[in-house]
């Protein structure tokens, strides 16, 4: 399973099960009524990268992803949960099961409405009537109660515990929130950010440990703004004003979720040559009337105007951009960039920002990690330390010893 989970939040009928469905050729329930999700659908999608096949002349032969066209699709995993409404964290709606989901996801899509005609509950209104800036806040309010609501329960008595014992705040937090994927230095920023690094835990009042929560979960929960529906009339004016008003806190993607499923879908059937990300495609099946003519119209109205669907985009923008991953290839042959059974740049594997070659040593098997002796940078031929950092696309051969 890849290592990288993303959740994919929002409100109900804003299109997440379409942007799922959309990112992995998964079979989900679409519909436009709230709830239609109600266990998390868990699928994989990819990042697309350009493969270095092409620039060093060699024919690859994937094994853990795909390569089409010179494109690198690297796996990672997509959960789809179920819609939140406001005041989930107290148990509305599916409420905490909903939040519960999103506990080992280490990044966020939350896709919004950007045609504004879902209200707070995901009830359809008139188009341009609903304020998509408002479902961000409600959906960073839900996060930081939930995780409030983890601690400040019995706050006191835990922070009572860590004077006494003399221990560090962070440490002890970190184990506290270990079921939440956050990092130990995620919680020494958070604390730091908050202004809180020189007051004692048990001067922390309710609105010190809200502000703690706030920051950390802005770290350890990343998020990225899929402005959905816009090929929407009303969508343009809102995608322009949310990427304006949250400038600097998030990246806004206009995106269609809908067109590229259609797109996939068509693409599956042989019907159009197109690549998730893209910015057209070409016809080379035979297209019935009712196809052309929608085909046509996401061309005209997603493609032309917004330079792709954006679901692809959102993808990697989040894991490279803001994440930081990088893509390294693994080889046991310098010479022929192959692994011991011949075959090409097999795999590739994708690593977070600031991970070290022994990092790729132990993620490729923890023998590797535990004898690490040197590697070598197979396009330069020169030895590279266990910690020098990982370069993307790069293409690596460790040496571990029997």
């Amino acid at each position: 399973m890849p290592g990288v989970q993303i959740g994919i939040v929002g409100k109900p009928n804003v299109g997440k099960s379409t942007f799922f469905a959309a990112a992995t050729l998964h079979d989900v329930k679409i519909a436009p009524y709230p709830f239609t999700t109600i266990e998390p659908n868990v699928g994989i999608g990819y990042v697309r990268f350009k493969c270095v096949c092409k620039e060093l002349g060699v024919k690859d032969n994937p094994r853990n992803s795909l390569c089409i066209e010179g494109w690198r699709f690297a796996p990672i995993e997509l959960v789809d949960v179920a819609g939140l409404v406001p005041e989930a964290w107290k148990g509305r709606g599916l409420g905490n099961r909903f939040l519960d989901h999103l506990r080992r996801a280490g990044a966020l899509i939350h896709v919004v409405d950007a045609a504004g005609s879902t209200d707070s509950e995901g009830r359809p209104v008139e188009q341009g009537s609903h304020d998509p800036l408002a479902d961000i806040e409600f959906l960073e309010r839900e996060l930081d109660m939930w995780i409030f609501g983890m601690l400040e329960k019995d706050w006191k008595r835990f922070a009572m515990t860590v004077e006494a014992m003399g221990s560090k705040l962070d440490k002890e937090l970190y184990k506290r929130l270990s079921g939440l994927s956050v990092s130990e230095e995620s919680i020494s920023e958070a604390i730091d950010a908050a202004g809180l690094q020189s007051r004692k835990p048990t001067a922390w009042t309710a609105e010190n440990l809200l502000e703690f929560v706030k920051e950390l979960r802005a770290r350890a929960k990343p998020m990225i703004i899929a402005a959905n529906k816009a090929d929407q009339p009303a969508a343009r004016q809102n995608i322009e004003r949310m990427q304006e008003v949250l400038k600097g806190r998030y990246v806004v993607i206009p995106t269609s979720a809908e067109a590229e499923l259609v797109l996939r879908k068509a693409a599956a059937a042989s019907l159009i040559k197109y690549l998730p990300g893209d910015n057209d495609f070409e016809t080379i099946g035979r297209l019935n009337e009712k196809q052309e003519i929608a085909l046509e119209l996401i061309r005209k109205r997603v493609l032309k105007v917004w330079g792709s669907t954006g679901v692809q985009q959102v993808v990697n923008t989040l894991v490279f951009d803001i994440l930081g991953y990088v893509a390294v290839f693994p080889v046991a042959d310098e010479h022929k960039l192959s692994d011991n059974q011949g075959r090409v740049l097999p795999d590739v594997y994708l690593l977070r920002r600031g991970s070290t070659v022994r990092d790729l040593a132990y993620a490729i098997h923890s023998e590797f990690g535990e004898k690490f002796i040197t590697a070598i940078d197979a396009v330069t031929g020169k030895r590279i330390g266990a910690d020098d950092l990982l370069v993307h696309r790069s293409i690596v051969k460790v040496v571990a010893g029997r």
